[in-house]
């Protein structure tokens, strides 16, 4: 994904925006790679992010794309988030693993997503099953100590 970032503020560069775009990285950006990290990675970090920022984007390159699809329907379908806008280009790239490095044309997706009103809502109550499991166990721990 590094060679993503390197596309995009060489881009910025010949729009004369090159300082600016390296300073200027979104803090509520992520840039999904489908073989760094498992899914679910960013399925809650991008829930992290909403809860920090209001919204998140997420961007992919390439083969990526259908993770981050797959990460925004799972935040959409599970009511954390709301599609705000879907933006697909392509980027140019020296293709290293090829003779000559010749430019090649990447596909990228951008999707944005909003915070939905029961967000918060649904964040508590993931979180309370497992801190109701925790306590059940501590208990049935207290439990058997006393037994014995």
């Amino acid at each position: 994904m590094a060679s993503a970032v390197v596309a995009e503020a060489a881009a910025a560069k010949v729009r004369g925006e090159g300082k600016q775009m390296m300073m200027m990285q979104k803090k509520n950006r992520i840039q999904v790679s489908n073989t760094k990290k498992p899914l679910f990675f960013y399925v809650n970090l991008a829930k992290r992010y909403i809860q920090q920022h209001n919204e998140v984007e997420l961007s992919a390159l390439g083969m990526a794309i259908t993770t981050v699809v797959t990460i925004a329907e799972i935040l959409k379908n599970n009511g954390f988030a709301l599609e705000k806008k879907v933006a697909t280009s392509t980027v140019g790239m020296k293709d290293e693993t090829r003779e000559g490095g010749r430019m090649v044309q990447k596909a990228k997706i951008e999707i944005v997503l909003k915070k939905t009103e029961k967000f918060d809502l649904l964040m508590i109550a993931n979180n309370r099953p497992k801190a109701a499991a925790a306590e059940a166990t501590n208990s049935d721990d207290k439990k058997e100590k006393g037994k014995q």
